[in-house]
């Protein structure tokens, strides 16, 4: 169920940016922030959300750059990391879980942020 709702939340992301990229000047690389409370090796989903984006025609590091951003556990770290997501102006934020969610939400207003593994979104 998780896995729907997270392949779900990506694609929508994208085709609302696919109308806003034709007005765009060609050739710009779209930049995605991921937060995740966890560790690199620990986050499940990215092999799904890589395959899910390439599915659609967005490859990373051609099309689009995502930056990482990890807490290693550490709860307390992720409002900074999602303040720096903010600062590298990436055009959403993809958060992994309730915690990464509520640290981007209270970071910035103006970059959209999708959800994933979030049963009850705020």
């Amino acid at each position: 169920m998780n896995q729907k709702i997270f392949n779900l939340a990506v694609g929508a992301m994208l085709l609302a940016h696919c109308e806003s990229a034709e007005a765009q000047q060609t050739g710009k690389t779209f930049r995605i922030g991921f937060l995740d409370r966890g560790t690199a090796a620990s986050a499940v989903h990215l092999d799904a959300f890589r395959h899910e984006l390439a599915k659609l025609g967005w490859i990373e590091r051609k099309t689009i750059t995502i930056e990482y951003r990890f807490a290693e556990g550490k709860t307390d770290r992720l409002p900074e990391l999602a303040a720096e997501l903010v600062r590298l102006k990436v055009d959403v934020i993809v958060a992994t879980g309730s915690e990464p969610t509520f640290a981007a939400k209270s970071t910035t207003t103006n970059v959209p942020i999708v959800m994933t593994s979030f049963p009850d979104p705020p």
